[in-house]
């Protein structure tokens, strides 16, 4: 593989820190790094492969002689995403604003990776739950064709920040010490509560999560006939996500089919044995790259559906990893 001129745009954050671990992890090539933030962490000090970094403010100047700019999301993508793209860097993103662009691929490697190969320099890695439930359906999608799907999501707070983070923190703590909640970063107290309401509200009384798992669903697996319905629901739990899946196929699919399907899946891991309590768990899947599915079950009522229950750290796969990913796929067919 080629050497390229790096640069991690939200170094400092949740997700610009994954991806530094995850280049690390996965010996990607590289001739240079840039560790770019906000004028905030301007200055600040990084360690990354036995070195010192020092972040620098993102501005157009700094991506000069830059080949690939991973974003990790945020205001920045809005700020510098295309104009970046413009001076000939390449711009994998991780944030919304591009996704459902015409002229932006939207990719999971493992899932229609063939689809960056004509990109404009710019490439969208999709929102977390989508990665999720694209990863873990896809195989069976290939097999039996999927019609319709009921999604009900469980996300960690970590998928809201730090901020997010420290908030259940200091709830817990709150409440156990018998002292007053005062909500900032959730609508509601969130320690030992569930709240189904992520990000604004849109039409049809539907939150902006929910229609971006439709919209991105739509697009990655080329299918805008798929009857897709969202419920998404922030849990206290401190990281991965998991999520409840219905699907109706077009053709029968046994639970026994689905598995073998599944267990020959790439980054998928069955964990389908509940009489042995072995079922997926945010708790497990925490620091993994992979989707782990299980409770796969024939629905009571539909002979062409199945229940399955899928779960995944969102930090790696769900943003940093995939990301990386893109990377890779991009080096491995010469693609840049």
């Amino acid at each position: 593989m080629k050497e390229l001129n790096l640069a991690v745009v939200g170094a400092t954050g949740a997700v610009g820190q994954e991806i530094l671990k995850v280049i690390e992890e996965r010996k990607v090539p590289y001739k240079s790094i840039k560790m770019l933030a906000s004028s905030r962490s301007a200055g600040k000090k990084l360690q990354f492969m036995g070195k010192e970094y020092t972040v620098e403010e993102t501005t157009l100047e700094v991506f000069k002689g830059v080949d690939v700019a991973l974003f990790a999301g945020g205001p920045a993508s809005r700020a510098f995403g295309r104009d970046v793209q413009a001076m000939g860097t390449v711009v994998i993103d991780n944030s919304s604003t591009f996704r459902l662009e015409d002229d932006v691929p939207l990719i999971i490697p493992e899932v229609n990776g063939d689809a960056a190969k004509d990109h404009q320099g710019l490439i969208a890695s999709p929102n977390c739950s989508t990665t999720l439930l694209v990863g873990a359906i896809n195989p069976l999608h290939r097999k039996a064709g999927i019609k319709r799907i009921i999604l009900s999501t469980y996300q960690a707070v970590s998928g809201a920040g730090a901020a997010g983070l420290s908030e259940l923190e200091e709830q817990t703590r709150q409440i156990l010490n018998g002292e007053p909640i005062h909500p900032d970063v959730f609508q509601h107290q969130i320690a030992f509560n569930l709240i189904p309401h992520i990000d604004v509200w849109q039409e049809a009384d539907y939150s902006k999560e929910e229609t971006k798992v439709i919209h991105e669903t739509h697009k990655i697996l080329s299918d805008k006939d798929m009857a897709i319905t969202v419920t998404a629901v922030r849990v206290p739990v401190m990281r991965s996500h998991a999520e409840s899946i219905y699907l109706e196929f077009e053709e029968k699919l046994s639970p026994d089919e689905a598995r073998d399907i599944l267990q020959a899946a790439p980054r998928v891991v069955l964990q389908d044995a509940p009489q042995d309590n072995i079922y997926p768990m945010p708790i497990t899947a925490t620091g993994s790259d992979d989707i782990f599915v299980g409770r796969i079950r024939k629905d009571l009522y539909n002979d062409h559906a199945l229940n399955m229950w899928a779960c995944f750290d969102q930090i790696r796969k769900g943003a940093a990893t995939n990301t990386v990913q893109i990377l890779e796929l991009l080096l491995e067919k010469n693609w840049i």
